[in-house]
């Protein structure tokens, strides 16, 4: 069997991608400080790591069955690390299933320190990570990452922290959620052809091409007159409007989409990476506009 480096495994769970599900527990520990909530500090990290290595488990595993199903090939875009045989699909297939094993160690951790009601989020976790990939074949993995990437780990990380379900962090759920479901948008939409090839159907394949287009940029878009609309109403401090400086690149994102009905793949070939950035960028103004409310009003 080939000898792995460190940076090889690395690739594999592609690090990168983190901020999807670290971005959602990050704003949601700055909505609690705003809100002048009582947080457990060491159950909040907890919870943030808990969900990478979630996230690595679930990246792995979808890899693994893209892999298998014939979604990932040479010619597609993506993750490498079988089409290219840095990895062997068993190898893989194993990595996943440890990586899982280490979270759910961690969620029982987590179990053991709050309460049995935490039991429920971290079932829907795991189901979220275990079925993506059928889910996903079938049209439905837009409805899978927008659970597992905002709602859940916004209640997951209120619940650790507090002690108490608040359903109020849902109103910033929404926002973050709406623009990581896109990365996933972004990426389907430009694979909806060898999605095709391979006898699977994705919400993109499903709406066409310039359906897709339109969603995508509602996606983008959407997340920053939610925030306004929340500060009109009071939900959300004045502070949040910061987001609105982001709105530059999104509008950027929106182009590059755009172009998409003229110019085929090529021209969102990296989108899913710009939205990634994205939804890292907007999760952090974000979350420094909480704290600075709670800091100073």
């Amino acid at each position: 069997m080939k000898k792995h480096s460190f940076k090889d495994w690395m690739i594999a769970v592609r690090p990168w991608s983190f901020p999807a599900s670290a971005m959602p527990v990050v704003v949601t520990l700055a909505y609690l400080f705003w809100m002048k909530e009582d947080i457990n500090w060491a159950n909040g990290i907890w919870a943030l790591l808990n969900i990478v290595v979630f996230h690595a488990a679930g990246n792995t595993w979808s890899d693994y069955f893209d892999y298998k199903q014939g979604v990932d090939m040479k010619d597609t875009f993506g993750a490498k690390t079988l089409t290219d045989k840095m990895f062997t699909p068993k190898e893989i297939y194993r990595l996943s299933l440890v990586l899982l094993l280490a979270a759910l160690a961690g969620g029982l951790g987590l179990l053991w320190r709050t309460g049995f009601p935490l039991l429920y989020i971290g079932l829907g976790g795991a189901a979220c990570a275990l079925l993506y990939p059928p889910l996903k074949y079938n049209a439905l993995g837009d409805v899978v990452i927008f659970m597992a990437y905002a709602f859940l780990p916004t209640l997951g990380t209120a619940y650790v922290s507090t002690g108490v379900f608040l359903w109020d962090v849902l109103w910033i759920a929404i926002p973050v959620g709406l623009i990581t479901v896109a990365i996933l948008h972004a990426n389907n939409t430009r694979d909806m052809q060898t999605d095709a090839r391979a006898s699977i159907k994705t919400l993109a394949m499903e709406l066409g091409g310039r359906t897709s287009v339109i969603l995508y940029c509602a996606e983008i878009l959407f997340p920053f007159g939610w925030v306004a609309g929340c500060v009109a109403a009071g939900t959300f401090p004045l502070w949040t409007l910061l987001v609105l400086l982001v709105l530059v690149p999104a509008v950027g994102n929106v182009r590059v989409m755009s172009r998409f009905s003229g110019k085929g793949v090529a021209a969102i070939a990296n989108l899913d990476e710009m939205t990634a950035k994205l939804q890292l960028l907007f999760s952090l103004v974000f979350a420094l506009s909480f704290v600075i409310a709670g800091l100073f009003v």
